[in-house]
């Protein structure tokens, strides 16, 4: 390794570095927020207790087996492999001709997705039964009992899976190149056969792959930390009236 070439890899290149870690970041981001949002829905759903009506009954069970193959199938094939099935498949299969970036956060999404329906679906069972059952006591359906009751839980139960989704997706889009993505991955690349220098021009972009999951993890677990609350609480001391306090109220209202 010669760190003359690394400096001047670094000095050259470092717009092209930049906007693949931009791209990147933004893959990452919309795909776990979006992949949340899905694995949330997918795991509230796959969670509603059977029906007493038999055609509604039968409905989720339809439902749940759909979305039990979705979760098998995503969870089961790598995403380089649902990549080059998505992009190049719709195209020849159905003449869809995605734009890369966008097949690329949809690829993402769908993935992430397919993993946090069983996160989501872990955390609200690790809810205890008895929080489900005071909640139907007092009227709540299974969608009110989700959102005031369990989803606050989970949620918060499940945030280090998520963050942990969240570093794999900053890892993962290195294989979107497949398809032509200009992510960091693609970008070095080009960098490296610009100069046959492939040591150096991927030791630069470890460093940046290292540089973006360190920071999320320290900024996931500064979120975690804030989530919990202070360790020691201090409760407000109640003053006590007295009996001659309550004498002089009441000589004050006579």
């Amino acid at each position: 390794m010669s760190l003359e070439w690394i400096s001047r890899i670094v000095s050259e290149y470092w717009l092209m570095f930049l906007r693949g870690a931009g791209v990147t970041l933004l893959i990452s981001i919309v795909g776990t927020v979006i992949g949340s949002l899905i694995g949330l829905v997918v795991g509230v759903i796959r969670t509603v207790p059977p029906p007493e009506q038999k055609a509604k009954g039968i409905l989720l069970k339809v439902g749940n087996g759909a979305l039990a193959s979705y979760v098998e199938f995503f969870r089961g094939t790598p995403m380089i492999v649902q990549a080059m099935v998505i992009f190049y498949g719709t195209a020849l299969a159905f003449g869809i001709h995605m734009d890369r970036l966008f097949a690329a956060i949809f690829i993402v999404s769908i993935n992430t997705g397919a993993y946090m329906a069983e996160i989501v679906r872990g955390g609200i069972i690790s809810v205890d039964k008895g929080q489900f059952e005071a909640a139907h006591a007092i009227g709540m359906n299974h969608l009110q009992t989700m959102i005031n009751v369990v989803l606050p839980q989970a949620i918060r139960n499940i945030l280090p899976a998520t963050g942990n989704e969240f570093v794999i997706n900053i890892k993962d889009t290195s294989v979107l190149n497949v398809i032509s993505v200009t992510e960091l991955y693609f970008q070095t690349k080009s960098v490296a056969g610009n100069n046959f220098r492939y040591f150096e021009a991927f030791f630069v972009a470890c460093i940046i792959y290292f540089a973006l999951t360190f920071t999320v993890t320290r900024g996931l677990r500064y979120l975690e930390r804030k989530m919990d609350g202070p360790e020691t609480y201090t409760l407000n001391q109640m003053q006590v009236a007295t009996p001659e306090d309550m004498l002089r109220l009441t000589q004050t209202k006579a």
